[in-house]
């Protein structure tokens, strides 16, 4: 008998409101099991309308499911006319972004902003 050990996802993703904006926050590792916390997060970040930031700084890891998440995510905000910005993105989303030519599909928000 072969046993299957289902474990609770090593990431998370957030939506939360701050000062007009929206912020998504991506962190642990963002994978395909997060699929439906994804699907639940898309829908709360773009349901008030404003401004999203996406705060990727602490994933430790994004494979195409994270990667799938954010750029639906810019899609479906840009056509709904709501902005999508990354703040401070990490290391691991950039290197992503970078590796399929997507790096300057997403602004930043400019360095002197305050931190998430």
């Amino acid at each position: 008998m072969e046993l299957i050990e289902h474990s609770a996802a090593a990431g998370t993703i957030t939506v939360e409101a701050q000062e007009g904006r929206t912020v998504v926050v991506l962190a642990g590792e963002i994978d395909a099991a997060l699929r439906e916390e994804a699907s639940t997060s898309m829908g709360l970040a773009l349901m008030n309308g404003v401004p999203v930031v996406i705060d990727s700084s602490p994933a430790t890891f994004i494979d195409s499911s994270g990667l799938a998440f954010v750029l639906q995510l810019h899609l479906a905000a840009r056509e709904a006319g709501i902005s999508v910005t990354l703040h401070d993105p990490g290391r691991v989303l950039r290197d992503v972004l970078e590796m399929v030519g997507l790096s300057d599909e997403l602004p930043h928000e400019p360095e002197h902003v305050a931190t998430v």
